[in-house]
């Protein structure tokens, strides 16, 4: 082909993002050698930017997932900082500023970092979400992603805090990501941790308090200790409603090393008041924010049917 003639290309190149792989440029007649007679770039091995200028952040994404799901392989997706950069967030450089963009595939993916590429690769890949089109990795593996590649202890803590704060997920699953990614053996990620778990559980009360007044519940006791008269300490409640004798705990447990003997204690302490004739509700921060309504329920419930059952244990009932 005489690389001056015009190829049968303009719907495609006045079409954005103006990104082909070399499979799809073949599909339209073109041959290697024939678009490296035009005026495009290779930016990624078998992946062509059809203009000479710099590619747009927008090019630079598909051209990712180009480059990572070619071959007929398409579980790739974006993660990392340039996925909280889609969910919009502060704490992130552009999109543009960017010196790579990660993509995650699964793990039996023989595929190779390259250029502006950083391939990271996952066991059991999560379900991606769609964001302005493109497959991203949820909130807290995009989370976990990016804080493997930083050194920077405030920048780990505001990720961390922004991820929360901002309504994009819960602590526990952040948590979940870092664990599984082998990430809390690292100083600064700890310190950002146990930061975020204690403003996660401020988040998660204040919510259980709109929760109360929002929905027109009866006023409980807050953050108390219960004991028996001159007996052993029973352990600690978020909300208490002495005359209805039920408890609500929020369960804001994140996952450790020691998470059995935290559940253990848990259970314990629950098993124990049901026997005093307490009834105990656990309420995670993740139904709090997505279903109040329904949470509303179940706290009116306990206390209607507190009527039918017999009277409680006496309780001392301690600020805690």
């Amino acid at each position: 082909m005489n690389h001056n003639a015009p190829l049968p290309l303009a719907h495609l190149t006045g079409s954005r993002p103006r990104v082909l792989t070399l499979a799809q440029l073949r599909e339209h007649g073109v041959s290697a050698s024939d678009a490296a007679g035009r005026p495009w770039q290779q930016i990624l091995p078998g992946v062509f930017l059809l203009h000479s200028g710099p590619a747009t952040s927008e090019e630079r994404l598909h051209a990712a997932l180009l480059y990572a799901g070619r071959r007929g392989h398409g579980e790739a997706m974006i993660t990392g900082l340039a996925a909280l950069a889609l969910y919009r967030f502060t704490s992130v450089p552009a999109l543009l500023a960017l010196p790579h963009i990660d993509v995650l595939v699964p793990g039996t993916r023989r595929l190779r970092s390259t250029g502006d590429v950083r391939i990271v690769r996952a066991h059991t890949p999560p379900r991606s979400e769609e964001v302005t089109g493109l497959p991203v990795a949820p909130v807290a593996r995009a989370v976990a992603d990016a804080v493997a590649q930083l050194d920077d202890a405030g920048t780990v803590r505001r990720l961390l805090s922004e991820a929360v704060r901002a309504g994009h997920c819960e602590p526990a699953a952040v948590v979940r990501e870092l664990t599984v990614a082998r990430l809390l053996n690292r100083p600064h990620v700890v310190d950002a941790v146990e930061a975020l778990l204690v403003e996660g559980r401020a988040i998660a009360e204040d919510r259980l308090y709109h929760l109360v007044r929002g929905y027109e519940l009866p006023e409980p006791v807050w953050n108390v200790d219960l004991r028996i008269p001159g007996g052993p300490h029973l352990g600690g409640v978020d909300a208490f409603w002495p005359e209805h004798s039920v408890a609500l705990e929020l369960d804001t447990r994140a996952p450790r090393q020691d998470e059995d003997e935290e559940w253990s204690e848990s259970v314990r302490k629950r098993e124990t008041l049901e026997r005093l004739g307490v009834t105990v509700i656990h309420i995670t921060p993740r139904k709090l924010r997505d279903w109040p309504e329904q949470q509303a329920a179940v706290v009116r419930t306990a206390l209607t049917a507190s009527g039918d059952r017999e009277p409680a244990a006496y309780l001392v009932v301690l600020p805690r």
